[in-house]
């Protein structure tokens, strides 16, 4: 398995590729990792972690595209051609821009290359605003159809991934793997939401809580915003953001103390990932205001499992998995998300049915068994495996 990412940091990608070794150590493969230098390792049976050397300047990589991740990506692809001339693998598994070369490698070697596809690179350029080079894009474009084409067979992550493959490659041996994994699983987990609930004062308090990264495109900006209809309807609201790099967080409780909302926001930074589930726990409403982008975030599927309502904005990016029977989704103003967690807070008829379908949705179809098939299937197909 080839990962170009910190691995591990408790972020989108890197807990996507924990999860996929958790899941070959649970079925019995043995699994090599080539990745960054950055990151912390993780301990699972049969998974063994080799790294690239040091590149000195660099110690953390931002999510998304980054001119920083070349000279990695250029040792993880030396370090990956080294291996794979070995002959000792069954399958080359790639994620992200490992792809490029990965199949590449796959077909000069003769090893089927499995190919992970988190996103579509080609939109992630306009996603995070990294280039307007119309040039750039329709180049990667048809690096991306190569690799789709080349692949033995590809893994997607939501709806809208799959859909954008089998336009592309109708009858592409491409299988949709949603990102499910409870990672309390992964890194082992203790019930701290009592400790939590007492440090942060949220007896008596209705808890609305995020979970994730403080990227732009998570629409912060706009869950801060709506904050004051919330706080007005419901003054025991108290507003929960669990994640971020110190300086977002510090740029956000400015945000917050600017706008004279400080009393109701608490900010933890970046927690362990065995640590989230503890936050849930606490929270009275859980909220994804997302406001860009095409891919499901991940904290949607451990939200589906919780037992709390989901607020969310009714865009696709949600609502490729969410509709309103299992979540309250509202535009993507401040207004309605503000009523739409007003609604989850206060109209517990509502609230209860919605949490309650999502529960029962959440066992049907995204239970851990069910992960193990489907990433069994894709192993498979890629390898020329009927099942």
């Amino acid at each position: 398995m080839v990962a170009p990412e910190p691995i591990f940091e408790p972020r989108g990608t890197p807990l996507s590729v924990v999860g996929r070794l958790k899941a070959y150590s649970d079925m019995g493969h043995a699994v090599d990792l080539l990745t960054y230098s950055i990151g912390e390792d993780v301990r699972l049976p049969n998974v063994r972690i080799h790294r690239i050397p040091k590149v000195p300047g660099i110690r953390r990589i931002k999510i998304g595209p980054s001119i920083r991740k070349l000279p990695l990506d250029f040792l993880l692809m030396i370090k990956t051609a080294a291996w794979a001339s070995t002959g000792r693998f069954d399958c080359l598994h790639t994620h992200e821009e490992a792809g490029f070369w990965g199949a590449a490698l796959g077909r000069w070697f003769r090893i089927p290359h499995l190919y992970d596809m988190h996103s579509s690179l080609p939109q992630q350029l306009g996603n995070f605003q990294f280039t307007k080079s119309l040039i750039l894009v329709r180049l990667f474009e048809k690096m991306e159809a190569w690799v789709l084409k080349h692949s033995s067979a590809v893994i997607t992550i939501c709806p809208d991934l799959q859909e954008h493959v089998q336009k592309r490659f109708p009858g592409k041996l491409s299988h949709l793997i949603e990102n499910v994994v409870d990672y309390g699983m992964v890194f082992g987990e203790r019930d701290r939401s009592s400790r939590i609930r007492e440090s942060l004062d949220l007896s008596g308090k209705k808890t609305v809580l995020y979970t994730g990264t403080f990227e732009p495109y998570q629409g912060l900006d706009l869950l801060i915003d709506s904050a004051r209809a919330v706080f007005d309807a419901v003054p025991s609201a108290r507003f929960l953001l669990v994640g971020g790099h110190p300086g977002q967080v510090a740029d956000y409780k400015q945000t917050v103390k600017d706008k004279g909302l400080e009393s109701c926001f608490l900010f933890t930074g970046q927690v362990p990932p065995q640590e989230v589930n503890s936050y849930i726990r606490c929270a009275d409403a859980l909220v994804s205001p997302r406001t860009r982008g095409t891919n499901t975030p991940l904290k949607i599927y451990a939200y589906l499992r919780s037992g709390v309502p989901i607020v969310a904005t009714r865009l696709w990016t949600h609502t490729q998995v969410l509709d309103d029977r299992i979540a309250i989704l509202t535009d993507a103003t401040p207004e309605a998300f503000g009523r739409g967690i007003v609604k989850a807070l206060t109209d517990l008829r509502s609230a209860g049915a919605v949490r309650r379908n999502a529960t029962a949705l959440a066992g049907e179809r995204y239970g851990y068994r069910t992960y193990l098939e489907k990433l069994d299937r894709a192993l498979s197909s890629a390898a020329g495996i009927r099942k």
